[in-house]
C-alpha cells in the first residue's frame, strides 16, 4: 500500500510540485535529504550531488552527523533508512547549495515550520491541507474524498496493529504486504512495478476501483482481528490474510461480472486529466464551429 499511509507521522509535501517526504521525529518535521536536493538542483543524482558538497564545504562534512540523523521512512517496498534533517539542518544543507531556488525554499521551509505548529495546537489543519495538496495536483473532489477515507481506515487499522503487539516498520510492512497480495494478487512493490511507479506514492495513482478494494482490505483485516482477538505477528497475519482474501473474493466476482479487471497500469490522475485535456479539446472544437457558422 502507499508509503505515506504506512505510518500517519509521514507525509509528502509540495514544493514547486516537487514533493519532498518528511516524517516527525521529536515532534518536529524532518526531511529526507536526497529530496531537499533534488528540489533545489537540477540534477537527479542527488547522492552524487550529497558527496560533491561534501568535499566543496570542509565545515560541512565536518558536522555532518549532528546535521544528519537516519531515520526510517515508508516506501512501497517497505521503510527504509534515509538521512533526514530538521528544519535548522535544512538550512545549513542551503547554505552549500547554490541554488535560485534557495531563497523561496527558505521561505517555504519557514512555512512549513509554522504549519507544524498550527496542526500540533489543530490536529484537522493537517487533514485540510492534504486535501489542498490533492485539489493543487488535479484530482477531483470525488477521489479526493475516497483517498482521505482510504487514510482514515490506514491510521485505524495500524492502531488496532499496535495494540495488537505488532510491531511497527518491518512488520507492518510485511502485514501490509499480505492484504494486499490477498487482495490484488500483488504486494505493494509489485504493484508499484506494475504502474511503473518509482517512488511515487501508489494510491495516489489507484484508480476508484482499486482504492475501493484496498479499503475493503484493511477495513476486513481490522473487523477480523478484533472479532478473533488476534495478538501478535502471527495471528496478525493471519488476520490480515483472511482481510485481505475477502475483498480479493469481490474484486473477482466484479471482474467476473463486468468483464474488466480491476487492476490497471492506467493510474486516476492521468486519467483525470486526460478526460479534462479532451472536454477543453471539445469544447474549443464547439466554440470554432460556431464562430464559422457566423
Amino acid at each position: 500500500m502507499s508509503a505515506s499511509d504506512q505510518n500517519p507521522e509521514t507525509r509528502i509535501a509540495l514544493f514547486q510540485r516537487k514533493e519532498v517526504r518528511r516524517a516527525i521525529h521529536d515532534n518536529e518535521w524532518w526531511f529526507v535529504v536526497e529530496d531537499v536536493v533534488l528540489a533545489l538542483i537540477d540534477s537527479r543524482d542527488a547522492k552524487q550531488y550529497i558527496q560533491r558538497m561534501k568535499q566543496r564545504d570542509p565545515e560541512l562534512r565536518k558536522g555532518w552527523v549532528q546535521i544528519v540523523h537516519t531515520l526510517p521512512i515508508p516506501t512501497e517496498g517497505g521503510p527504509q533508512a534515509m538521512l533526514c534533517a530538521n528544519t535548522e539542518g535544512v538550512f545549513r544543507l542551503i547554505q552549500s547549495i547554490p541554488s535560485p531556488k534557495a531563497e523561496p525554499f527558505k521561505r517555504w521551509l519557514a512555512k512549513v515550520g509554522y504549519e507544524r505548529i498550527q496542526e500540533i495546537e489543530d490536529p484537522e489543519l493537517a487533514t485540510k491541507r492534504t486535501r489542498a495538496i490533492y485539489k493543487a495536483k488535479g484530482y477531483s473532489d470525488d477521489w479526493i474524498e475516497k483517498r482521505m477515507r482510504s487514510i482514515a481506515i490506514r491510521d485505524e487499522l495500524t492502531d488496532e496493529w499496535k495494540k495488537r503487539g505488532v510491531r511497527e516498520q518491518r512488520e507492518f510492512a510485511i502485514l501490509t504486504a499480505e492484504i494486499s497480495k490477498a487482495t490484488f494478487g500483488l504486494t505493494p512493490s509489485q504493484y508499484a512495478e506494475f504502474k511503473r511507479l518509482k517512488r511515487e506514492n501508489l494510491r495516489d495513482h489507484m484508480t476508484d476501483l482499486e482504492l475501493i478494494f484496498s479499503m475493503l482490505g484493511e477495513a476486513a483485516t481490522t473487523e477480523i482481528a478484533r472479532n478473533r482477538d488476534a495478538q501478535g505477528f502471527p495471528q496478525n497475519e493471519r488476520a490480515a490474510r483472511a482481510g485481505g482474501t475477502v475483498a480479493g473474493h469481490a474484486r473477482l466476482e466484479l471482474e467476473k461480472k463486468s468483464g474488466r479487471k480491476v487492476v490497471t497500469r492506467e493510474n486516476y490522475l492521468d486519467l483525470a486529466q486526460s478526460t479534462k485535456k479532451a472536454k477543453e479539446l471539445t469544447r474549443k472544437a464547439a466554440a470554432k464551429r460556431k464562430k464559422r457558422k457566423t
